[in-house]
C-alpha cells in the first residue's frame, strides 16, 4: 500500500494539452531511464513555483517574449540544479507560447504519472488539519475499501464543523457534522 500527501492540486487525469507534454516527457524520462528523477524535479518545480511570488508573476506574464521568458526560466532552472531534461521540457513550452500554462503542464504530468502508476488521488475536506494520525488511519480504511494506493490531497474548509469529505475517483464519503446537521433538519421539516 502507497499512501502519500500532495500539496497541490493536481487534477485526476491529465487530458487535453497537458496530456500530449506530459506523455511526451514521461516517455523521454522513461525512455532515458530517468523517470523517477524527472517525476520528483517535476514535483519541486511546482512547489518552487507555488513558493515564488517572482516565478508566478513571470509565469503570468503574456506580454513576455519567449527569448527573455527562456532566459529568466534557465537561469533559474540551473540555478536550482534542474536536470537538462526538465529544462528542455520547460524551453520547448515556453518556444510553443506555453509559459503562461506551466502550472498545469506540471500538473497534467504529475496526474499523468499516478495514472501509469495505478494511483488514485483522494480530496479529503476537514474543518481542521489532519493529524499525523489521523492520515495514517484515513489511508488504512481506504486501502479496506480497496484503493491500495491512494494519495490523500487535503484542503480545509472550516464550514464542515467536524468530520471528513472524501472524494475518490467518483465516489463521495461524507461524514462532516455540517451535512449531518443538514440531514437532521431535513427530516425535522418532514417530520413537522
Amino acid at each position: 500500500m502507497s499512501s502519500t500527501i500532495a500539496a497541490s492540486s493536481t487534477p485526476e487525469r491529465a487530458s487535453g494539452l497537458s496530456a500530449r507534454y506530459a506523455r511526451a516527457l514521461y516517455d523521454l524520462a522513461d525512455e532515458r531511464k530517468q523517470l523517477d528523477q524527472i517525476v520528483s524535479e517535476m514535483a519541486a518545480l511546482g512547489a518552487l513555483i507555488g513558493d515564488s511570488k517572482d516565478l508566478q508573476r513571470l509565469i503570468a506574464s503574456r506580454g513576455i517574449d519567449a527569448a527573455e521568458g527562456t532566459r529568466a526560466m534557465e537561469a533559474v532552472l540551473a540555478a536550482q540544479g534542474f536536470s537538462d531534461l526538465v529544462r528542455h521540457f520547460i524551453s520547448v513550452a515556453i518556444a510553443n507560447r506555453r509559459l503562461h500554462d506551466l502550472p498545469d503542464l506540471i500538473a497534467g504530468f504529475a496526474a499523468y504519472v499516478a495514472q501509469k502508476r495505478g494511483i488514485m488521488t483522494a480530496d479529503v475536506a476537514s474543518a481542521h488539519p489532519l493529524t499525523d494520525t489521523q492520515r495514517a488511519q484515513l489511508a488504512a480504511r481506504l486501502a479496506e475499501a480497496g484503493y491500495g494506493r491512494v494519495t490523500i490531497r487535503e484542503s480545509i474548509d472550516a464550514t464542515l464543523l467536524g468530520g471528513l469529505i472524501v472524494k475518490i475517483g467518483s465516489k463521495l464519503y461524507d461524514t462532516s457534522l455540517k451535512s449531518r446537521l443538514q440531514r437532521l433538519r431535513h427530516v425535522m421539516k418532514g417530520a413537522a
